[in-house]
């Protein structure tokens, strides 16, 4: 019998492509395009009007039948609340990660399996491997500059065992010819950034809209004021532009950094250095943690990590795996340990799960009195990790 397979067809080049191959291979192919933001999306760059418009041409294209769902509600209980409370508790969170967990492998999924779909596909670029004891693997996709299985890492076996991602063996190029040589209408089509399904828009003007920004103090590393900031919410650590500084006596014309954040006090540390000790961490903490394959991986493992998208692996030795924890120690230490993001594990190209990280070993200045932050995953006041 032939399986049947619901793509998630966004409009653009990828899933659509995803779309064709399984088609040519011979599957029932149904497309289904979800809508999961409500508000007028004039000048995002993104519009949800004119995506759905070039998901259905593709699917009319291929003569599939088409499914429009909106998951609107489903996006802002369960991804956006969550991402505007990391942001007041002074984190830098990753949206697109908790996406693909709760809306596209799991509202995209369940409405699929109503219309009698045996397997959900996407257009990322990652793979799966079933292995002999049942379970099922993520591994890396085989073009390295668009490996995104750092953003599928909060996949469950349900899930997993469920997708399928035809684009996994492919490399970028080869995928717009081949929507070249199918006719597919959005062929030259440039791809999606920004916030997940929010699209391209000026994220300091939109999180206002949402959050209170305080302003506050700039503070060198020699502890002085030295500008104004424009809200905690709109820095993240590392972070070179916006800071606005410049022509200061006694100060080099070099870039400023951000270093740290103080809560207590609405401080933002910042300095001249982009290596300087109060960025740098050879070891982190993180919480909320899945495992792909269900199991920890034995503390005392060499495995790799990276701490944000499109990071080169980072060779590290996991000290502590539980089911809701993690820590690590990274033989180099790495640059603005930041949380709120996400630390990714891999053994060679598998990806074995990861977790939201609670900070890094970087020491503080002296003169900030407390970096304390809330921890949403477990409810109370945690100071730095410890070295």
């Amino acid at each position: 019998m032939t399986r049947k397979i619901m793509v998630a067809l966004s409009g653009g080049v990828d899933s659509s492509v995803t779309a064709w191959l399984l088609q040519q291979q011979g599957y029932d192919v149904d497309g289904m395009f979800m809508k999961n933001w409500e508000e007028d999306d004039s000048g995002s760059g993104c519009t949800a009007e004119a995506d759905a418009a070039d998901a259905r041409a593709v699917a009319e294209l291929l003569g599939i039948p088409f499914h429009g769902r909106n998951f609107s509600l489903e996006y802002w209980e369960s991804v956006f609340e969550h991402f505007l409370a990391e942001l007041k508790a002074g984190r830098t969170p990753n949206p697109d990660i908790l996406c693909n967990r709760e809306i596209k492998f799991k509202a995209f999924l369940e409405h699929a399996e109503d219309l009698s779909a045996d397997l959900i596909a996407t257009g990322h670029y990652a793979r799966r491997r079933d292995n002999q004891d049942g379970s099922v693997s993520l591994l890396k996709g085989l073009d390295s500059s668009k490996d995104q299985s750092y953003f599928l890492h909060a996949l469950d076996q349900h899930q997993l065992k469920r997708a399928c991602f035809p684009l996994g063996e492919l490399k970028k190029p080869e995928v717009r010819q081949l929507a070249e040589r199918a006719g597919i209408p959005v062929a030259g089509k440039k791809d999606s950034t920004g916030i997940c399904f929010i699209g391209e828009r000026n994220f300091d003007a939109f999180i206002d809209r949402y959050l209170r920004s305080e302003p506050g103090d700039i503070v060198s590393h020699r502890g002085e004021v030295i500008g104004r900031h424009e809200g905690l919410i709109h820095y993240t650590l590392g972070q070179r532009k916006g800071l606005s500084i410049g022509g200061l006596r006694d100060y080099p014309e070099s870039p400023w950094y951000v270093a740290c954040k103080s809560l207590a006090d609405n401080t933002l540390v910042a300095v001249q250095d982009s290596q300087h000790p109060w960025l740098l961490s050879d070891r982190l903490d993180a919480l909320a943690v899945n495992w792909i394959r269900g199991e920890a991986p034995d503390p005392g493992c060499r495995l790799s990590a990276k701490i944000r998208y499109r990071q080169t692996d980072q060779a590290c030795t996991l000290v502590e795996a539980r089911d809701d924890r993690l820590a690590l120690v990274f033989d180099q230490p790495q640059r603005a340990v930041t949380p709120g993001q996400s630390v990714v594990i891999y053994d060679g190209d598998e990806c074995l799960g990861g977790g939201v990280i609670e900070g890094g070993n970087a020491p503080w200045p002296d003169f900030v009195s407390s970096l304390a932050v809330t921890s949403s995953q477990s409810g109370h006041a945690r100071s730095r990790v410890q070295p």
